[in-house]
């Protein structure tokens, strides 16, 4: 007897006056077409794509379901409801195929339980590496550049007196939030006077 697979529906709009009622529609079918069993339905509504997991709830238990085997196929209506990050939807890609767990793009047509589906989604994941790579690459050039025009680099050297008087009270026993407080600073600062005494 085959086993059906279990998918999870993840919905998501990003505004409140929006409806998923289409995106539910249309994958709820494309589920019934291919003997697919509906294990649940993941809304987050009203939330940007480019926020993180932790600040998408629905997200986030698709996430967890996933990696505690309740799902076999994760369907979205496309690629940006998922994230509008890169780097977020290819680390969640990455994720999903780690955990065995194929995905499923209606708009792109790309479909995770099908060898050229899992190539196209490997290939999302090169040119998000490759993107990287080049960002990397211009961050490194811009510091060479600053540093050989003469820029110094990271934070400003912290003032004499005001070392001084870090010191004085750290001697008399103060804690660093209590000489931040009374020297109106930061507790990074006193932290880093601190941490060479």
């Amino acid at each position: 007897m085959v086993k059906l697979k279990r998918v999870g529906i993840y919905l998501r709009v990003s505004r409140a006056e929006q409806k998923t009622s289409n995106q539910r529609i249309e994958l709820e079918r494309l589920a019934e077409q291919r003997g697919w069993t509906v294990a649940g339905i993941y809304e987050d509504h009203g939330v940007s794509g480019a926020k993180g997991r932790d600040k998408r709830p629905e997200f986030d238990r698709l996430c967890l379901d996933a990696s505690r085997g309740k799902l076999d196929v994760i369907a979205a209506w496309s690629i940006d409801r998922l994230g509008r990050s890169l780097s977020t939807v290819v680390t969640f890609l990455a994720d999903m195929q780690e955990q065995s767990v194929a995905v499923y793009l209606h708009q792109q047509q790309v479909d995770g339980t099908t060898s050229a589906g899992r190539a196209m989604l490997a290939m999302c994941g090169v040119f998000a590496q490759f993107e990287r790579d080049i960002t990397i690459e211009r961050i490194h050039a811009g510091l060479n550049r600053a540093r050989a025009q003469g820029t110094r680099l990271g934070r400003p050297p912290v003032d004499h007196r005001v070392e001084a008087d870090i010191r004085r009270l750290r001697a008399k026993g103060r804690g660093m939030l209590s000489i931040a407080k009374e020297l109106k600073i930061g507790t990074g600062t006193v932290q880093r006077v601190c941490a060479i005494l």
